[in-house]
């Protein structure tokens, strides 16, 4: 599992979306639209850029923890 040292590279993808490494499916599919509609570009209050990467970061987690391989 990914290390919490702040790399981006490394990141835990479970802190990204905001819940514990126990998450139900369920859970991360609630975490993900919350923190999508949070990040997304279109959306959010931050800096266009700074949206977009949170956005994409998000994403990515949501998609490795949600594959079953």
């Amino acid at each position: 599992m990914a290390d919490v040292s702040g790399d981006s590279d490394t990141e835990d993808l479970y802190a990204i979306l905001g819940v514990s490494h126990a998450a139900t499916d369920e859970e991360l599919r609630r975490a993900y639209r919350r923190e999508a509609l949070r990040w997304h570009p279109d959306k959010s209050d931050a800096a266009p850029h700074i949206a977009a990467e949170k956005f994409k970061k998000v994403s990515h987690a949501y998609s490795v923890l949600t594959d079953r391989e």
